[in-house]
């Protein structure tokens, strides 16, 4: 029998929706849920347990009590043992960092644990490089590279290493953003350390990368292209990134470099906006579209620090009336590979799927595959 350490983030991700652009400190997760926003973490590792219990594989979990693991462990049907416990409340970052170190001492097999860059940053804390870890992707941010593509393949890869299908690790990036500056439209991020994760390419994602100074000039041609092709009268949901932005400049409007933005008649009707802000907005202007690119290193394009486009979003614009911009060599340094939409809904996520054109430039443009 394989003993896999489970830890869920009970709280990862809950800014994303509202426009919070993270969820570190119990400052950020009162205002979250002072917006009305909703935990969805479980929901993300519910996808991964469930693989790794319909594979059949002889799995005992190791976890910490209540809705840092056990609840969610057995409501999937797994044999569970508790360990450590929890004050009452929420649960904070030093929770994850004893019940990492208590599972490493415990002797698991492997560590699985849901949640974002700072999550990962606490597991680095507790165990190091001292047994292998698997990330589901359930964080606002998600720039470290010990997380798997998505929820159901971070599943994938622990029942690959169960099996024995994963005879190879690699020392992954863990990396975070100070996420006060962040909220101010400024990107720092840090290299904090590394952990080792079992490693398959097609299962595992990259450290995000940025884009170099020769990008500019496609980027640029990008610019112009969707300044000169917008539609009257139809809303303009325009995502975030350095990308997005220039073609914020190009029509001379204001932008939230990490946030979401709302255009209609080329004038800005809405700054970092939430998910409801966006609903509301396509009840109000009618006929919308999408605008967003693609994160450089990762392939994602939903799912990545735009969460405020969420699957309700997507599924009331609908796949047709999505613009994906991205300069050349972003798409170049993709090549091989797919791009990936995590809308934490398996039914949104199936309608996305399929090819996409990518504007890289005035008239020119490469198709690449959508997946989940």
């Amino acid at each position: 029998m394989t003993r896999l350490g489970f830890i869920l983030n009970p709280v990862a991700g809950i800014g994303g929706k509202v426009g919070l652009k993270g969820s570190d400190g119990a400052d950020t997760v009162a205002s979250a849920l002072s917006l009305g926003a909703k935990p969805e973490s479980a929901l993300k590792a519910q996808i991964a347990l469930t693989v790794v219990r319909d594979s059949g594989e002889d799995v005992e979990i190791l976890t910490y009590p209540g809705d840092m693991g056990e609840d969610l462990a057995r409501q999937c049907g797994f044999d569970v043992s508790v360990i450590g416990t929890l004050e009452p409340g929420l649960t904070t970052a030093s929770d994850t960092i004893h019940a990492a170190r208590d599972m490493a001492e415990a002797g698991v097999d492997l560590l699985l644990f849901a949640g974002g860059d700072g999550t990962a940053r606490n597991v680095m804390d507790a165990v190091g490089m001292s047994i292998p870890v698997v990330g589901i992707p359930a964080g606002c941010k998600i720039h470290s590279a010990v997380y798997a593509i998505n929820p159901r393949t971070a599943g994938e890869l622990v029942v690959e290493y169960v099996r024995g299908k994963v005879p190879t690790s690699r020392e992954a990036e863990v990396m975070d953003i100070d996420e006060d500056l962040f909220r101010r439209n400024v990107l720092d991020a840090r290299l904090y350390g590394y952990l080792k994760v079992p490693y398959k390419r097609q299962l595992v994602q990259n450290m995000k990368s940025g884009r170099g100074i020769d990008e500019q000039g496609s980027i640029a041609a990008v610019a112009d292209y969707v300044a000169d092709t917008l539609v009257a009268d139809t809303l303009y949901i325009m995502g975030s990134g350095s990308t997005l932005r220039s073609v914020m400049d190009r029509l001379g409007l204001a932008n939230t470099l990490l946030g979401v933005d709302l255009v209609y008649n080329r004038e800005v009707v809405g700054s970092d906006v939430t998910e409801s802000d966006i609903l509301a907005a396509l009840e109000k202007y009618g006929p919308a579209k999408v605008v967003v690119t693609v994160i450089g290193g990762q392939g994602y394009v939903f799912g990545r620090g735009n969460q405020q486009i969420s699957g309700e979003v997507l599924s009331r614009v609908g796949k047709d009336n999505v613009m994906i911009v991205a300069s050349e060599d972003k798409m170049l340094s993709l090549m091989g590979q797919k791009l990936y939409v995590d809308t934490g809904s398996q039914t949104v996520n199936a309608m996305m799927r399929g090819y996409y054109r990518i504007i890289t430039g005035y008239g020119r443009s490469v198709v690449f595959q959508m997946t989940d």
